[in-house]
């Protein structure tokens, strides 16, 4: 009788644990959706950004062909290693971008410019707090993998320990968008 209680005891345990580790995956797909989301939208505004300051800066082409690059490798990337590492990029081309803009005042003053920009910053705190949201859920996932008993379970149903989305040092500074 004391075997069978300990028998389903661990099997309790076991059912319970595999059951946590499945929640928290699924709770990583589901955090990192919502980062690809904000990067999609994110996507979706440049080529209307880089219209406007064409209209204006004609001559500054390579900065155009650049984020339109960066743009294109965030679009097509697998992953979370593969999106953070293309989101610095888009991010670095999109400084330069800005920096374009600066020398043109009368671009500077387009409202049309001013509500890109105002949704592009908008958009870059939806994006950290979505890459926040998503670390979060890694970390304890990452963590309940690791630990032990909960590491053997995980270790015999291959669950196996996910990446973080984490920008390069250069790149964890947010773009800046001046409104004068």
């Amino acid at each position: 009788m004391i075997a069978i209680g300990i028998l389903v005891v661990i099997g309790v345990f076991l059912v319970a644990t595999y059951n946590s580790l499945v929640v928290l995956k699924t709770r990583i797909q589901e955090a990192f959706s919502g980062i690809d989301v904000q990067l999609k939208r994110r996507a979706d505004l440049i080529p209307n950004l880089v219209e406007s300051v064409k209209g204006y800066a004609k001559h500054e082409k390579s900065v155009f062909e650049n984020v339109t690059k960066a743009r294109s490798a965030l679009m097509s990337a697998e992953g979370a290693k593969e999106k953070a590492e293309a989101n610095n990029k888009l991010s670095g081309a999109l400084k330069n971008l800005f920096a374009v803009a600066e020398a043109y005042p009368q671009l500077r003053a387009s409202e049309n410019f001013k509500d890109l920009q105002q949704q592009l910053a908008d958009t870059e705190d939806k994006i950290a707090y979505s890459r926040q949201f998503y670390n979060s859920n890694v970390l304890e996932y990452n963590t309940k993998v690791k630990v032990f008993p909960s590491n053997l379970i995980a270790g015999v149903f291959a669950f196996k320990e996910e990446e973080f989305f984490e920008a390069v040092e250069e790149e964890r500074k947010k773009v800046e968008v001046k409104f004068e």
